[in-house]
């Protein structure tokens, strides 16, 4: 009796652990289909894991911009980029070359750089990393202008891991940072 009566409370027990587990997959995926990518004007700085020396005028400045994931109002997920015409190695050469394809645009079609250089990703959700990766990703492939996205990245064995299992190829290692190309094909 007491057997039987063990035998139903733990059936019972796993019924209701698949109950939350599918639960908990359900609310996952409805936060990534629901999420969207927007541009924002300002991030908060102190909470970025790469780059928190970098303040808002450095990453809204020459064309600079930073896009978000949002899901019900908040930011769940954010990635700076800058825009340039050639693979940075260093933050200070970033600076340098977009700047350069900023006011080499105000001559021409206003179209800064060819290439999308992401700087920083970081994410408050699981899963929002990756996500950012693919819908920047699906944006600058449609763009007319935008050919390249490569990371400048730190020489962490996080960096290389995150974008490596995104499908990124290492093009370069520098002395203080590591470059990833995402391919657009177009």
């Amino acid at each position: 009796m007491v057997k039987k009566k063990v035998s139903i409370n733990f059936k019972a027990r796993i019924r209701k652990s698949r109950k939350d587990i599918n639960k908990n997959i359900k609310n996952f995926f409805d936060w990534i289909k629901g999420a969207e990518l927007v541009e924002l004007k300002e991030c908060e700085v102190e909470k970025d894991p790469v780059r928190p020396e970098l303040d808002n005028e450095f990453r809204t400045s020459y064309g600079r911009k930073i896009f978000g994931v949002k899901y019900k109002n908040e930011i769940h997920a954010i990635m700076c980029f800058a825009f340039t015409n050639q693979i940075p190695k260093s933050v200070h050469q970033l600076d340098l070359f977009s700047r350069d394809a900023f006011l080499q645009s105000a001559t021409r079609d206003q179209n800064v750089g060819q290439i999308a250089i992401a700087y920083t990703v970081w994410s408050n959700k699981k899963g929002g990393g990756k996500l950012i990766v693919n819908e920047v990703f699906k944006m600058i492939k449609k763009s007319n202008h935008l050919n390249r996205l490569v990371t400048l990245s730190p020489l962490t064995e996080m960096a290389r891991n995150f974008h490596l299992k995104n499908g990124a190829e290492e093009i370069q290692v520098n002395e203080e940072t590591q470059n990833f190309e995402y391919k657009i094909i177009k």
